[in-house]
């Protein structure tokens, strides 16, 4: 039996940790988490977000503006995002609507596609 989900994890090029902690830390607000000792010389780093991880991994020669995969954010508050990107020039597109939700996509400034997502009243994916 599945349980939940633990962490999902992106990546970013090698040796872009700093550039991407004050993208994920500066900008998005998220909380780094202190990776094992086991697995710190593999690069990277692990965020905190609500009850949940994402890990932050590296590798080269990868075009991730290629890709549809992505993480999806659960936001509150989608109108004060849409204002954070534009005053980091962060081009925002529009995702696909879905009943029950206000939602946008981005690029982080690694190519690895993003999305906002706001419950609106009776929301269920």
């Amino acid at each position: 039996m599945i349980l939940g989900l633990h962490h999902a994890q992106i990546t970013i090029p090698k040796g872009a940790e700093e550039e991407g902690k004050k993208f994920y830390c500066g900008v998005l607000g998220l909380q780094e988490k202190e990776k094992p000792e086991s697995l710190k010389g593999r690069g990277g780093f692990w965020l905190e977000v609500g009850d949940r991880e994402v890990h932050i991994g590296t590798e080269d020669d990868f075009d991730r503006l290629t890709t549809k995969a992505h993480l999806a954010y659960q936001v509150e508050d989608l109108s004060y995002w849409k204002r954070v990107f534009d005053q980091h020039e962060i081009e925002i597109m529009e995702g696909v609507p879905i009943p029950g939700f206000d939602r946008f996509e981005f690029r982080d400034p690694f190519g690895n596609r993003v999305e906002m997502i706001q419950e609106l009243d009776g929301g269920v994916l």
